[in-house]
C-alpha cells in the first residue's frame, strides 16, 4: 500500500494522543483533585501508567523522522513508568484491597508499562536494557493473571460497565511478543510463536463472549480491546514477513479485522463525540 496511508495514520494517533495528553495535564493543574480521587481509586487508580504506555508507543512512531525527539520522549515515558509502577506496586502491596477490585487494569503499571519501554528501547537500538523490562513485564504478568482469572470466576459475575476492561486482559501476550519482535527483529523463537498463540487463543475468547462483553452500552472504555487487537496484528504481519507459514496465512485476514474493528470504534467515538457537543444545541 502507498506509504502515505501509513503516515497518515501515524500522524492522526499522534495528534490524538497530543490532545488527550494536553487535556489531562490541563485537568491536572486545574482540578488536581479530581486526579487524586483517580490515583487512590482502585480500579482507575492504575490507568495513569497510559501516560508512559502511550508515549513509548509514539516513540515507535516518530523515530524514523526524528531520533532525537524519540529519545526525548523515551526518557520521559520510561521516568514515568518506573516511578509511578513503582509508587502503584508499593501501594499495593501494603494490603486493604478487596477482591472484587482485582480486574485488568492492574497489568497497565507493571506489564503494559514495562512491555513497551523494551520495545521503544529496542526500536532505539539497545535491546540489552529492552530485556531488563521485558523481563520484568512478563513475570509480572505472570503473578497478576491467576489473580485477575480467580476474579472472574467469582460468583459475583463482573458488572456490564467493567465488563469492557477486560480488553486490557487479552494484550499481555501478543504486547509480549510485539516488544519481543523489536528486541529481536526477525525472530522465529517458538517461545515468541507461543506467546502469539495464546493472544489469539484469548481473541477468539472474546469472540465468544461477545454478547456477554457487549451488554454495557457503547463508551470510551471499549478501546480497551484495541491494544491486544492491534499489537497481534503487528505480530501477524512481522511473523509472516519473518517468513513463518501461520502468519502469512493468517495475517491479512487479522490485518482486516482489526482495521474494521477500530474503524468502527473510531467512528462510534466520533458520533459520540459530535452528538455531545453539537447536536444539543441544535
Amino acid at each position: 500500500m502507498p506509504s502515505v496511508i501509513g503516515e497518515g495514520v501515524l500522524l492522526l494517533s499522534v495528534l490524538v494522543w497530543s490532545l488527550l495528553l494536553v487535556a489531562y495535564l490541563l485537568q491536572a493543574l486545574r482540578y488536581p483533585e479530581i486526579v487524586r480521587k483517580e490515583l487512590q481509586h482502585p480500579v482507575q487508580g492504575s490507568t495513569p501508567a497510559l501516560l508512559a504506555v502511550s508515549t513509548l508507543l509514539i516513540v515507535l512512531a516518530v523515530l524514523p523522522y526524528s531520533r532525537s525527539l524519540a529519545w526525548m520522549l523515551a526518557a520521559a515515558g520510561i521516568i514515568w513508568h518506573l516511578a509511578f509502577s513503582l509508587w502503584h506496586t508499593g501501594a499495593q502491596w501494603q494490603g486493604g484491597r478487596d477482591n472484587l477490585d482485582t480486574l485488568p487494569t492492574l497489568y497497565l503499571p507493571t506489564v503494559a508499562g514495562n512491555f513497551t519501554s523494551a520495545a521503544a528501547l529496542g526500536g532505539l537500538g539497545h535491546p540489552d536494557w529492552g530485556w531488563l523490562f521485558l523481563g520484568a513485564g512478563v513475570f509480572s504478568w505472570l503473578a497478576l493473571e491467576s489473580l485477575i482469572i480467580q476474579r472472574l470466576w467469582h460468583p459475583n459475575a463482573l458488572p456490564a460497565a467493567q465488563r469492557p476492561l477486560l480488553g486490557i486482559q487479552f494484550a499481555p501476550p501478543v504486547v509480549c511478543a510485539m516488544a519481543w519482535l523489536m528486541l529481536e527483529p526477525g525472530s522465529q523463537d517458538h517461545w515468541l510463536l507461543m506467546l502469539w498463540g495464546y493472544g489469539l487463543f484469548q481473541l477468539l475468547l472474546g469472540l465468544r463472549l461477545g454478547p456477554w462483553l457487549g451488554a454495557q452500552p457503547f463508551s470510551p472504555s471499549y478501546w480497551a480491546y484495541t491494544f491486544g487487537i492491534s499489537a497481534a496484528t503487528v505480530c501477524a504481519l512481522k511473523l509472516a514477513l519473518a517468513g513463518v507459514g501461520a502468519a502469512q496465512l493468517l495475517a491479512i485476514p487479522i490485518f482486516v479485522g482489526a482495521n474494521l474493528f477500530i474503524g468502527y470504534l473510531s467512528f462510534r467515538t466520533a458520533w459520540r463525540a459530535l452528538s455531545n457537543t453539537l447536536l444539543p444545541n441544535i
